[in-house]
C-alpha cells in the first residue's frame, strides 16, 4: 500500500476517534482514561486545599469530593453562612476530618489588597498550602456591541486579575516548599468562543494566556497548573451573570436540563484531574464536546459549519436549552 494512503488512513482514524468517542463520554478522552486507570482522588489524602467560590455550585461540590478524599480544606467566598453550611456537610462526608481540618475564611476576592493577609492566614493555620483552586467567577449574557467598558473591566477584575493575584502568592510559596498545584476553573468558552458572552470568553481566554507561560518559567520546580474547562453545568449561575450594563445582573432563573453535566459529576472529574495533575481538561456533554473537538482540530471547517448552523445553534449548545436570549 502506498505510504501516502497509509498516512491518510491513520490521519482519518486518529481524528475520527476524537469525533466519535465524545458521543460516549462527558469529558475529554484523557480525563476519561485517567478516571478509569489513573490515580484515584483518594491519593490526595492529607493535602491542604484552598477553594475560592466554595459557597455554591462547582466549588461547593468539589469541597465535598475532596473532603471524602481526606483533604484539609480552606473554604472562601463572600457568604459566610453558606460557607458554614458547606463546612458542616464536609465534616459529615468524612467523619475522620475534625473541625480544625476545614477552615471557613470569608473574603471578597475582588479586594486584591486583602489577598496577602488571607494567604498568610492559610499558612498560619495549616503550615503550608498544597493546592489552590481558583473557582470564583461569574458568567455573562450580553450583545457584543452594547457591552459597557465598565463591565469589561469588572469582569476582568473578577475572572482574571483576582485569580492571577492569588496565584502569584501561591507560586512564591510553592517555590519555597518545593512544589504545588494551581487549578483554575476556566470554561469551554475559553477554547470555543460562544455568542452573547463576549467578555466572559475574553476572560477565560486570558486565563489560558496567563498560565500557559508558567511551565516555561518553572519547568523543573514541580509547580503544576490544571485548566478545567466545563461546558454547560447544572448550577445556579444565570441570576448572577453579568449583562451589557454596569451593575446589572441577568436575573434569569437557571432551568434544569438533562443536557448539562451535574455539578456533582463536574466536581468528581475535577478531583480526577487534580489527582493526576492534568494540564487541561474538558467537561461537557457529547454535543458540546464534539463541536469543541472540531473547532480545535478543524478550525476552518468549523467556521464554515457555524455559519451554516447559525447563532441559535450555538446559543442552544451554550445554555443547553436553559436561557432565553
Amino acid at each position: 500500500m502506498d505510504l501516502f494512503v497509509i498516512i491518510s488512513l491513520l490521519f482519518i482514524v486518529y481524528y475520527s476517534v476524537y469525533l466519535i468517542l465524545p458521543s460516549l463520554l462527558d469529558c475529554d478522552i484523557l480525563l476519561a482514561f485517567k478516571e478509569k486507570y489513573g490515580k484515584p482522588i483518594s491519593s490526595l489524602k492529607g493535602k491542604t486545599v484552598w477553594i475560592t467560590g466554595a459557597s455554591a455550585g462547582i466549588g461547593e461540590n468539589l469541597a465535598y469530593v475532596l473532603a471524602k478524599a481526606g483533604c484539609k480544606l480552606i473554604l472562601s467566598a463572600r457568604r459566610a453562612t453558606e460557607l458554614e453550611r458547606v463546612k458542616k456537610t464536609c465534616l459529615k462526608e468524612n467523619k475522620c476530618l475534625t473541625d480544625d481540618d476545614v477552615e471557613v475564611y470569608p473574603m471578597d476576592i475582588l479586594d486584591l489588597d486583602s489577598h496577602e493577609k488571607a494567604f498568610q492566614h492559610v499558612i498560619n493555620k495549616f503550615g503550608k498550602l498544597d493546592i489552590l483552586v481558583n473557582n470564583a467567577g461569574r458568567s455573562q449574557r450580553a450583545r457584543w456591541e452594547n457591552i459597557e467598558i465598565a463591565v469589561d473591566k469588572e469582569m476582568f477584575n473578577l475572572n482574571v486579575f483576582s485569580v492571577v493575584s492569588l496565584s502569584r502568592l501561591a507560586v512564591k510559596h510553592f517555590l519555597k516548599i518545593g512544589g504545588g498545584h494551581i487549578i483554575n476553573t476556566s470554561s469551554l468558552a475559553g477554547i470555543l468562543p460562544v455568542p452573547m458572552s463576549a467578555t466572559y470568553c475574553g476572560t477565560k481566554h486570558a486565563l489560558h494566556g496567563y498560565f500557559k507561560p508558567m511551565f516555561m518559567e518553572y519547568p523543573d520546580k514541580h509547580i503544576h497548573v490544571t485548566m478545567v474547562c466545563p461546558g454547560p453545568v447544572q448550577t445556579e449561575f444565570l441570576p448572577e451573570s453579568f449583562t451589557e450594563k454596569f451593575g446589572e445582573k441577568y436575573g434569569v432563573k437557571t432551568d434544569t436540563s438533562k443536557s448539562k453535566v451535574s455539578a456533582e459529576r463536574c466536581a468528581t472529574l475535577m478531583g480526577v484531574a487534580i489527582a493526576n495533575k492534568l494540564d487541561e481538561v474538558w467537561i461537557s456533554t457529547a454535543s458540546t464536546l464534539r463541536i469543541t473537538y472540531m473547532s480545535y482540530c478543524f478550525p476552518y471547517f468549523t467556521k464554515w459549519l457555524i455559519k451554516n448552523l447559525g447563532t441559535k445553534y450555538l446559543l442552544k449548545l451554550r445554555d443547553a436549552n436553559a436561557a432565553k436570549d
